[in-house]
């Protein structure tokens, strides 16, 4: 790898501080992948390559984030060590991996270089955009073309992800084309002799659900209920809160302020025929109400702090998805659901209601629904072949 004077002046910036090595845990035998994301948001596809990597070929894998990510047996999380040229050894020293994988474009510099010098193979999946860290500000000459020149391969999203990269400094030769890995699989369980008995008892009954809903939009989502119900009488909402413990108060209201007929999960109620709202007990059973629910409403996107659940949850079991303009933490996600027409963005509650009426149109909601169920699931070929590259590496074929 070129040691460019911006790596020079990069690695003279201040420290974060001495390496927290006491935090890591004994390495295990084996081969070692390491893999890394900027963000939790921009790991799913990494996570769903570790994931095969460890039950398929027994790796371990240990995945630098600086956000908190689903545990999985044989993955090894970590906070990645600051980059400069002491903490990148100290890391790279103690764990020792095989190859390293950067997801989506961010380049930590001083860790790219240690890895080239000790001879780790690298490469590039998801490419976005490349980018130096974003806490690291200023310009070094050469540095993004430094750290680039790392990579023996760059897969990339789509042709302007590719340009990019190119233009950063990437070897023409390893910069490809590939399209989005697989994400890890979205699809919440459930008890299936439990949706079958839920399903009958609904019957042709239209059905909606509001996911995570904060106070703040439980108004909103109500209006909504109220307007479409002008048009489908029957329409049953399905409400689960996003504090399990408010759902008794929340059924109390409904029913004594507003005059609904409301059921409560928590209570043992079925929603039987003449109930208008049913309010689950907590976020154990969104399988079940996802797989029920043709029309789900993101909540936290409208009015809250941001979309409390990943859109890919309904996406994943056929549910059509209506969402504010507050994506909260998935707003690539959001942004590939748009790109794909497979999500319905609304601006206020007024929107949200005219939306719902007009999704009760099965055709209109089976069409969203099968959108986002592709982008959902799409990425597979992909993931298959950067585990088939790993594989060759570790064996001394790649």
């Amino acid at each position: 790898m070129v040691h460019s004077l911006g790596l020079t002046l990069y690695n003279l910036r201040p420290r974060r501080g001495p390496v927290e090595e006491s935090a890591w845990t004994e390495r295990g035998t084996g081969p070692h992948v390491w893999m890394h994301a900027p963000s939790a948001e921009t790991a799913g596809g990494v996570m769903e390559l570790a994931a095969r990597l460890i039950e398929e070929d027994g790796l371990t894998v240990v995945l630098t984030c600086p956000d908190a990510v689903s545990a999985r047996p044989g993955l090894v999380r970590l906070a990645p060590p600051d980059d400069n040229p002491s903490a990148a050894r100290a890391f790279l020293d103690h764990w020792r991996p095989d190859v390293g994988i950067f997801a989506h474009g961010e380049l930590r510099p001083a860790l790219l270089h240690e890895a080239s010098e000790k001879g780790i193979p690298l490469m590039l999946v998801d490419g976005r955009k490349p980018y130096v860290m974003r806490e690291r500000d200023g310009w070094f000459p050469g540095l993004m073309r430094s750290a680039l020149s790392s990579f023996s391969h760059v897969m990339t999203v789509d042709e302007a992800a590719a340009r990019a990269f190119r233009k950063g400094g990437a070897a023409l030769s390893a910069v490809k084309v590939t399209g989005r890995m697989e994400e890890s699989s979205a699809a919440l369980p459930c008890l299936e002799a439990e949706r079958s008995a839920l399903a009958k008892l609904l019957a042709t009954r239209p059905v909606w659900l509001a996911v995570g809903l904060p106070e703040d939009e439980e108004s909103a989502v109500i209006a909504a209920h109220r307007a479409a119900q002008s048009l489908a009488h029957r329409l049953l909402l399905i409400i689960a809160p996003q504090n399990p413990a408010r759902a008794p108060e929340l059924a109390r209201r409904l029913a004594d302020e507003e005059g609904w007929i409301v059921a409560q999960r928590a209570e043992d109620q079925e929603p039987e025929a003449e109930v208008e709202v049913f309010v689950a007990d907590g976020m154990a059973e969104l399988g079940l109400w996802y797989r029920l629910a043709p029309i789900t409403f993101l909540g936290g996107s409208l009015a809250g702090q941001g979309c409390i659940r990943n859109p890919m949850e309904p996406a994943a079991l056929g549910s059509a998805i209506l969402y504010g303009p507050r994506p909260g933490a998935y707003g690539s996600t959001f942004g590939r659901l748009g790109a794909a027409r497979a999500a319905r963005a609304v601006g206020s509650a007024a929107d949200l209601g005219e939306a719902l009426s007009d999704l009760l149109s099965p055709d209109r909601a089976a069409r969203l629904a099968q959108s986002a169920w592709i982008v959902a699931t799409d990425g597979a070929e992909v993931t298959d072949r950067v585990a088939l590259l790993v594989r060759k590496i570790i064996e001394g074929d790649g």
